[in-house]
């Protein structure tokens, strides 16, 4: 009988710890999904079904064009940046009106339109640039705008100020809240509960154990297992045990070491403070403004050059001129000296690197190398950028060949000596010559 209570707390106690693991892992996986359902739509991300206004071609070409020369002044959606939200734009102004003021602003107006006279008074007098592009180009760039697609991934204040991230989708999020908040209650009664019963249940066998000492003649067998007793000093005083320990804190140690030898040079994480507080999840993010705009060598260079202060300028004259950290830019302006950014992403000089080579010709995306820079309000290396990660790469990495005549003798003689994709490597990306010269 007294054996059977004991094994009985033994299976409860048991249950109750798989009952807790259960719990808490019920409790994680609700709080992410509640979590995800609380950031909404991501930059970039389309709410909803997509959008199919005119020829998907043409749309997908002008948000190419919206996004690489527009984005940065103005948004799609109803929101002001620069200049005014271009949402219905298509149904308040002609399609020629509209080709004359993106491709030459300042004509319209000097013309004595009164609309494009009236536009220019309103946002302070700010000049537009004028545009080289074609009335296709231009079209393209409005059937974008007017298919709204844009408008689904445009931030848009909500209420008391709050971001598109925040109020994208209030109702399912609010529902997630609602049912997660409900849900939290019921597993935090559960674990109280559980609590109480594991608590009563020792109460009950230290009275049980009091009791059958006192008034109950136990046989040999039943009192050794009433008041057994674990001997603790058995597990440390094994030689079995010790050696383990040893073993244990050797190999550890060891792999420190290792992890610290190796690491020398990495600077993985690398995230220095900067002069001015720059967001890229703000402006790269939310603002969806691309990479070249501030970069502008990305593309053309050896290097991505680090933006000048006139660059932010061209924003910055008009938008959140009082900001102490805007501020900064305009001392370094009047005292005609360049922003002190601290670089982040360097390699050692013994190694060539070609940014354009890689962005340009190998169309690698920004965030391959440097991550979800879209989300980041400090940058920081994400990548640790040694010779081994380059050259993983480059085995991995199967070279675009379509359209480049370059390729086509290398890519027929590669397909009649290997079975494999035609890679970086298989061009000779992984020589030594490549890299160091």
């Amino acid at each position: 009988m007294v054996s059977c209570i004991l094994k009985t707390q033994s299976k409860i106690l048991y249950t109750f710890l798989l009952a807790l693991v259960v719990s808490f892992s019920a409790f994680a996986q609700e709080s992410e999904q509640a979590e995800v359902a609380q950031k909404g739509v991501e930059p970039g991300a389309t709410a909803g079904a997509e959008v199919s206004t005119g020829d998907p071609a043409i749309i997908s070409a002008g948000e190419a064009l919206f996004k690489n020369n527009c984005a940065v002044c103005h948004s799609a959606g109803s929101d002001v940046i620069v200049g005014p939200g271009l949402q219905g734009v298509t149904e308040k102004r002609s399609e020629s009106w509209l080709i004359s003021w993106t491709k030459n602003s300042q004509a319209l107006i000097q013309s004595g339109d009164a609309d494009a006279i009236a536009i220019y008074n309103q946002f302070n007098k700010q000049a537009m640039p004028s545009f080289a592009f074609s009335d296709d180009e231009v079209k393209s760039i409005f059937a974008y705008i007017a298919s709204g697609q844009g408008v689904a991934s445009a931030p848009a204040a909500g209420p008391e100020g709050a971001t598109a991230g925040e109020n994208v989708g209030t109702d399912a999020v609010g529902s997630a809240g609602a049912i997660g908040g409900y849900l939290d209650i019921v597993l935090v009664v559960l674990i109280v509960v559980l609590i109480v019963l594991v608590v009563t249940l020792l109460l009950i066998t230290s009275l049980l154990k009091n009791y059958l000492n006192k008034n109950r003649k136990l046989n040999e067998y039943d009192a050794e297992v009433v008041n057994q007793r674990f001997d603790f000093s058995k597990i440390y005083k094994s030689k079995a045990v010790r050696t383990l320990v040893v073993l244990i804190f050797v190999v550890v140690l060891l792999d420190l070491t290792i992890d610290k030898v190796m690491g020398i040079g990495i600077q993985q994480g690398y995230a220095p403070k900067q002069p001015i507080a720059f967001s890229h999840k703000l402006h790269a993010g939310q603002h969806q403004i691309n990479c070249n705009y501030c970069h502008t060598t990305v593309y053309e260079s050896k290097s991505a050059s680090i933006p000048s202060a006139n660059i932010c300028m061209n924003c910055h004259s008009q938008i959140k001129t009082e900001s102490a950290e805007i501020q900064k830019i305009y001392k370094a302006i009047e005292r005609n000296e360049p922003i002190q950014w601290v670089r982040i992403h360097n390699l050692p000089d013994l190694a060539y690197f070609n940014h354009s080579q890689h962005t340009q010709v190998g169309g690698v995306e920004c965030q391959t190398c440097h991550g979800p820079i879209q989300e980041m309000d400090v940058v920081y290396q994400y990548s640790p950028l040694t010779m081994g990660w380059c050259i993983e790469c480059h085995r991995e990495t199967p070279l675009n060949t379509e359209g480049n005549g370059y390729y086509d003798k290398l890519v027929e003689l590669h397909e009649a000596s290997s079975k494999g994709a035609f890679t970086v490597t298989s061009n000779g990306g992984a020589e030594c010559s490549k890299c160091h010269y």
